[in-house]
């Protein structure tokens, strides 16, 4: 009788070896083929794949890539919803929290409530004015300013309101008037913002060529455009630049229509 050897060793339960599956890796998938036992008991340990270090799955096989592949694909996925709501929210409360900010600390717009600038600016007409990135010490002649009231104003009209007047002469400057005209450090000034022959009304007091009124340092000596009308510095003396708001930029509505006039 021929005897028959046994060319294969039984199946011995124990450590995985090849062709086992590795306990550890996403799923427990299939068995991972052509690793080399180290490899193979670094991934059973830790549950890292070639792929969790940079490798290309294919590099495992097709298979066991695509068990590797799990966690991976885990740690990828696409944000939540809820999470995708809450950071469109966060985006929108910025932009009106922005939005306040400029309003509040760059611009506002002031509504005119008299006719004391007439005819540049009439009851009701409204303006924007810059107050971000503002210094008084920059204003020019003609400009437009809103300023805090005037602790000495006494003129009829509603009080503790903002005004809005045009400056004539700027600190350390001098001002007189004389037959209807203006001058300032000596010089007629220019006033192209009227209409001709625009009646001055009362003129500046206690003013005269040979005495001029010498606006103090830091001060503003400001009009109406409406002279024969304006309760202005006339009456309750230069204003204080640190109590100018800002300076009117923009007529944004004139009259019963929009203007958008730059000043």
């Amino acid at each position: 009788m021929r005897r028959v050897w046994r060319t294969h060793a039984p199946r011995i339960r124990g450590p995985p070896v090849y062709g086992q599956p590795i306990r550890g890796t996403a799923g427990h998938g299939p068995a991972i083929h052509g690793m080399g036992e180290r490899a193979a008991h670094r991934a059973a340990v830790t549950g890292m794949t070639t792929a969790d270090v940079g490798g290309a799955p294919g590099d495992l096989g097709g298979a066991a890539g695509r068990a590797a592949g799990g966690p991976l694909a885990a740690r990828k996925a696409p944000p939540s919803r809820r999470r995708m709501l809450a950071g469109w929210a966060i985006s929108l409360s910025l932009a009106v929290l922005l939005a306040f900010g400029i309003r509040t600390f760059a611009f506002e717009a002031f509504s005119i409530p008299s006719t004391s600038m007439v005819p540049t600016l009439n009851v009701g007409d409204r303006i924007l004015v810059l107050k971000a990135f503002f210094d008084w010490h920059q204003l020019r002649e003609g400009d437009i300013v809103v300023f805090t009231h005037p602790p000495r104003d006494h003129c009829r009209g509603p009080a503790g309101t903002d005004l809005v007047k045009r400056v004539i002469a700027l600190p350390g400057q001098t001002l007189y008037s004389a037959g209807g005209i203006l001058y300032v450090d000596g010089r007629r000034l220019r006033e192209p913002y009227l209409p001709p022959h625009d009646p001055l009304g009362p003129p500046i007091p206690g003013a005269t060529r040979q005495d001029p009124f010498h606006v103090p340092r830091g001060e503003f000596y400001v009009m109406g455009d409406n002279r024969a009308i304006s309760c202005d510095s006339r009456f309750w003396g230069p204003i204080k630049g640190s109590t100018i708001i800002g300076r009117v930029v923009v007529l944004l509505w004139h009259g019963d229509h929009p203007d958008f006039r730059f000043f």
